[in-house]
């Protein structure tokens, strides 16, 4: 049973809200409050539906017990199939009031990385980035390639990207970690199955105000760009490479011809792994044993496998197996494991009692 008086506090707040809103409120305040509402709104909906179904259940039980036989059996007839309605607003509610992730509402940066495997690793840290690109279009997301580190035969060694839109970090957070494929490479004549892994790092963009970060604590060094995307800006010491000295931190960037372009990304992706850091902390201290479940960012663990020969995909946190890689790294069905992950994540927090 939900108490009542969280609720009645709920739908104050909102009111509230609504009132300060079509009260000639300041444009300082409006944004802020509008984005306090319209993430309330859906919990109040959920609300008034609630009250409305217990308010009718509670006049159907007034009238059984009147003295009015063709009401009773009315009311009779009519209470069981309402009474069976409860069970799910209730869950609903009690989803929609578990504690949100500050960070849900920001947008990500993205980092895919090849891991142990060789050439086939940087092939397959290819694959998984155009899967996040697909999906992304798939969602209507807008992602913006930062950097990138091409490797020897195809894919990347490293690519970093921005991504942005509604609720992208709500979803891409459990992304994140030790990706493994197995395939037969191209290059192998005996078709022996060969197991490569890629990293993936889904980190919440912060807003400025999220991250201060000293200009004492960084040591900025300029160097002549070199390689892919630096052929053409090589003729200028235009690459640039920020250590944070407090944490050792360490992000270069070299695609841009300006130095000013490459020190502003740069400090993009410095400031998203000083916030994924400290929030990663914070979490682990709140309740350390996360770091076996669902949504840890553990990205020690090995959370996926790719198998080419059998077309499945296999997320090891949720065991579930899904018998369409092709869809999956199409974006086209990675939604059903990202949902089936927050599902996961939902009812862990609802059984240790979040709420």
């Amino acid at each position: 049973m939900i108490p009542t008086e969280r609720l009645d506090a709920i739908m104050e707040r909102a009111n509230a809200l609504q009132a300060e809103l079509n009260n000639n409120c300041p444009p300082e305040k409006f944004v802020s409050l509008s984005k306090e509402y319209a993430e309330l709104d859906p919990l109040v909906k959920a609300i008034g539906s609630y009250r409305e179904i217990t308010d009718e259940i509670s006049d159907l039980r007034a009238l059984i017990e009147g003295d009015d036989p063709e009401m009773q059996a009315l009311a009779q007839s009519e209470l069981p199939a309402l009474e069976e309605c409860v069970p799910e607003l209730e869950n609903k509610l009690q989803l929609l009031l578990l504690p949100k992730d500050a960070a849900d509402r920001l947008d990500v940066i993205l980092e895919v990385r090849a891991g142990t495997g060789g050439d086939e690793a940087a092939l397959f840290a290819g694959d998984l980035f155009r899967m996040y690109q697909r999906y992304a279009d798939v969602k209507g997301w807008k992602l913006e390639l930062i950097s990138l580190s091409d490797g020897d035969v195809g894919g990347f060694k490293e690519v970093i990207a921005s991504v942005r839109g509604m609720g992208v970090f709500a979803e891409l957070k459990f992304e994140s970690g030790v990706h493994r494929v197995q395939r037969v490479p191209e290059t192998e004549s005996s078709g022996r199955i060969h197991t490569s892994a890629a990293t993936v790092a889904v980190m919440p963009e912060p807003e400025d105000v999220d991250v201060q970060i000293e200009e004492k604590d960084l040591r900025v060094d300029v160097f002549r760009a070199s390689g892919p995307g630096g052929q053409s800006v090589n003729t200028t010491d235009s690459a640039v490479r920020i250590t944070h000295i407090p944490t050792g931190i360490v992000v270069s960037q070299q695609d841009e011809k300006s130095q000013h372009k490459n020190r502003a990304k740069a400090m993009k992706v410095l400031r998203a792994r000083l916030f994924e850091a400290e929030r990663l902390r914070v979490e682990n201290e709140r309740a350390a044993d996360r770091r076996s479940q669902v949504g840890t960012g553990d990205r020690s663990e090995r959370i996926r496998t790719y198998n080419f020969p059998q077309g499945r995909v296999t997320d090891h946190r949720i065991n579930l197996t899904l018998h369409k890689l092709d869809r999956v790294l199409s974006g086209e069905a990675l939604d059903e494991l990202i949902d089936a992950l927050i599902n996961e994540d939902q009812i862990r927090r609802l059984s240790s009692q979040e709420v």
